[in-house]
């Protein structure tokens, strides 16, 4: 388990408190029921090379608020963003609400969660 610093699990929770977690099962079961959202891994381009979720689309944290709406410009789509364990994506769905994005949430539990569930993902 990583050990983060208290200063950056503060803002962590300072966002959590404002936005929506969603967790690794439902976005499962959703995905299985064929659920239209949209899928973002917002990880390290790194992590994203080693494997991701099957059909997620990639936007970095770095460059999510950059270029968004390149990818999703409709604001009312539904986002769920993951990374590895569900703090970069609370930060980034907070900042994707301030950007007016009405229906974006969080994968609590991350990839980490998604692969020792078994889910499927792809490299």
């Amino acid at each position: 388990m990583k050990s983060h610093s208290s200063r950056f699990l503060k803002i962590v929770n300072d966002a959590k408190e404002g936005i929506t977690e969603t967790n690794v099962q439902e976005v499962n079961d959703r995905r299985d029921r064929g659920d239209d959202f949209y899928l973002v891994d917002i990880r390290e381009e790194s992590e994203w090379d080693k494997g991701h979720i099957t059909n997620a689309i990639y936007i970095g944290k770095g460059v999510i608020e950059r270029d968004i709406e390149k990818k999703i410009d409709n604001t009312d789509a539904e986002i769920i963003l993951y990374c590895g364990g569900g703090f970069r994506s609370a930060l980034a769905a907070d900042n994707l609400q301030k950007m007016g994005y009405s229906n974006v949430s969080s994968m609590d539990g991350g990839y980490s969660g998604w692969v020792k569930a078994g889910y499927p993902t792809e490299a």
